[in-house]
């Protein structure tokens, strides 16, 4: 294992349509392979964005027939780079459930597949500004957990909404992740109010690296995202960061010793004890 790593994360305003979500999304992971980067990562939604009942059915497929997950593979292959579609909307394939599933799907440079995740928690919340999302009505929850193994350790899986559950945070970092993706799509209102704070915390608590590429801007679907896709260091210091909503893309080289230096300074991870909770 090498001591740095070059990333890139990819910001994105990603259309209704997977076809046009490909063609959306190339340019920008092509800018950042020329530019060196080994790890490239795109947000949530990076196929499709679509949350009209009118039209959502008809913009998605299957993993193995989506336009824009085939043409990410082919394209990882062709730049030989690790490549993390933060994630896909895409049929779950679970029989009597007609909910899609929202999966992080991990790329290595040949091409394949090489780990999968679905997103835990889904975004059911009533802001204070009126607006009103229900993932649940439309995206299965997965049922576990993830820890990719790359060439620089393991990488921990998440999306979005996940970034507000610090126990499966700490949980990646136990089971060996020094990198944790946390693609997204946050509203504008959540985004404002807590994104980088949230990604902070995250990254202090686990000693790890947090790598956050999100949506932004005014979409298709009429949703707002906030955009800032972050880096943040293990000891909960920004690394590189975007200040708008616009497609982008972000580099960061990584010193991936300082995860052992951090968590050798405040031992956290091994400090657990079990408690009573008197109800």
């Amino acid at each position: 294992m090498t001591d740095t790593l070059d990333i890139a994360l990819i910001q994105t305003r990603t259309p209704a349509t997977a076809a046009a979500g490909l063609a959306h999304v190339e340019p920008l992971i092509r800018v950042a392979a020329a530019g060196g980067a080994q790890l490239i990562l795109t947000p949530e939604g990076t196929n499709v964005l679509e949350q009209r009942w009118a039209f959502r059915d008809a913009a998605l497929s299957d993993e193995g027939a989506d336009p824009a997950v085939l043409g990410l593979q082919a394209l990882a292959a062709e730049l030989g780079v690790w490549l993390l579609v933060g994630s896909a909307i895409v049929r779950s394939g679970v029989a009597d459930d007609p909910r899609a599933a929202n999966r992080s799907l991990l790329i290595d440079p040949g091409g394949t597949i090489a780990a999968r995740y679905d997103k835990l928690h889904v975004f059911d919340v009533d802001l204070p500004n009126g607006e009103t999302y229900r993932e649940s009505a439309s995206v299965r929850p997965g049922e576990a957990a993830a820890v990719a193994d790359t060439p620089w350790g393991g990488l921990g899986l998440t999306i979005c909404y996940d970034l507000r559950f610090p126990h499966l945070h700490r949980a990646l970092a136990k089971a060996g992740a020094s990198l944790i993706a946390v693609p997204a799509a946050f509203t504008r209102p959540t985004g404002e109010a807590h994104w980088e704070t949230l990604l902070r915390a995250r990254a202090i608590e686990t000693g790890a690296f947090i790598l956050a590429p999100a949506q932004g801007g005014a979409h298709e679907d009429g949703r707002q995202t906030w955009g800032r896709s972050l880096v943040v260091g293990p000891w909960g210091e920004i690394i590189s960061r975007l200040d708008h909503d616009e497609p982008a893309v972000l580099h960061a080289r990584l010193d991936l010793s300082s995860v052992e230096r951090a968590r050798a300074s405040v031992p956290a991870l091994r400090h657990d004890r079990d408690f009573d909770l008197p109800l």
